[in-house]
């Protein structure tokens, strides 16, 4: 009796010891990161753009190829965030509490400058920095 009590528990740390080896020898699936979706459909890629607002103020934009954004005003002022296109706008998520904003833009000129729109109309004129 003692044999079969014993060999009943050799055998159910024999499976559990096969399933943990199983497990072991399953390779994990390899995680996919998602990568930020290009700017192309908007006409915005990656760099660094003069923006020029109706007042005749100025800021410049540096739009990240890992997603991100950072605006700088004429002061000096940084406001850093994220940045995706959605539905053919290119959106700038500014980090904290601030809301985000959507441009609607158009296709760029000779020079590379294009018009952005919000979605609350406010209009501004892109240009590519020169170096």
């Amino acid at each position: 009796m003692k044999k079969l009590v014993l060999l009943a528990a050799l055998a159910a740390l024999s499976a559990c010891s096969q399933k943990t080896e199983e497990k072991k020898e399953t390779p994990a699936a390899p995680t996919e990161t998602a990568a930020p979706a290009p700017a192309t459909d908007s006409g915005t890629a990656p760099g660094t753009y003069d923006v020029k607002m109706a007042d005749g103020t100025t800021a410049t934009t540096t739009i990240n190829a890992d997603g991100t954004y950072v605006d700088t005003d004429a002061k000096g002022k940084q406001v850093k965030g994220l940045y995706a296109t959605h539905d053919g706008k290119d959106c700038f998520d500014p980090e904290g509490d601030a809301p985000g904003m959507c441009w609607a833009v158009t296709k760029p000129g000779a020079d590379g400058s294009f018009t952005a729109t919000a979605d609350d109309g406010t209009v501004v004129t892109v240009t590519p920095k020169k170096s």
